[in-house]
């Protein structure tokens, strides 16, 4: 009884596939959008995943019956927001603002239903970081997992040992807020238990 959904992630993040299989959904495919990350000028960062999430999901091609779901993760520290760690100097930079210091990981989620209907949600949590040694920014550079990463890090792995606080959303650090997530699936007509 009723129609197949099928879902469509515009991430070539692998975490946000296994994130949509802790809630039981597996996308029937996924595309990797290709989109401008640069900020606009002035851009506040919650505007800005906002942003990127929507033009994400706009930028795979979506068939008849398809939903289309799209995330960002920016880490921000007041209102700046931190790149992507492209390179081991720019990690330790990254590392070392954050270090002993509150941050957000703003976690955006843009889902585009059948019909064309766009929904956004946005989870805010805020991560606050021991204060890191020199030694443990260069064992954490050294061992290449947040390389690539938002912030510099991935709180999935071994920076999570440098996590004194955490008030919000885990899994919209890692990249996908599930709450907020399975939220807008259903309310796009995706059959959730």
């Amino acid at each position: 009884m009723g129609d197949t959904v099928n879902l469509v992630l515009a991430s070539s993040s692998p975490r946000r596939r296994d994130l949509l299989a802790r809630i039981g959904v597996v996308p029937v495919r996924v595309a990797a959008p290709d989109i401008d990350e640069t900020p606009f000028p002035a851009e506040v960062p919650r505007v800005y995943a906002l942003r990127l999430a929507v033009e994400k999901a706009r930028a795979v091609d979506r068939a008849a019956g398809e939903i289309v779901i799209a995330g960002d993760t920016t880490i921000a520290v007041g209102r700046r927001i931190l790149p992507p760690a492209d390179t081991e100097t720019v990690q330790r930079r990254l590392l070392a603002l954050l270090s002993g210091r509150r941050h957000h990981a703003l976690s955006a989620v843009c889902v585009i239903d059948r019909s064309g209907k766009e929904r956004t949600r946005l989870a805010d949590t805020i991560v606050a970081f021991k204060p890191l040694t020199p030694a443990e920014i260069d064992d954490y550079v050294a061992c290449g997992e947040g390389l690539g990463k938002a912030g510099g890090y991935a709180i999935q792995g071994r920076a999570e040992a440098f996590v004194r606080f955490l008030s919000g959303s885990h899994s919209g650090v890692v990249g996908l807020p599930l709450f907020e997530t399975r939220a807008l699936l259903k309310t796009a007509g995706l059959p959730l238990a």
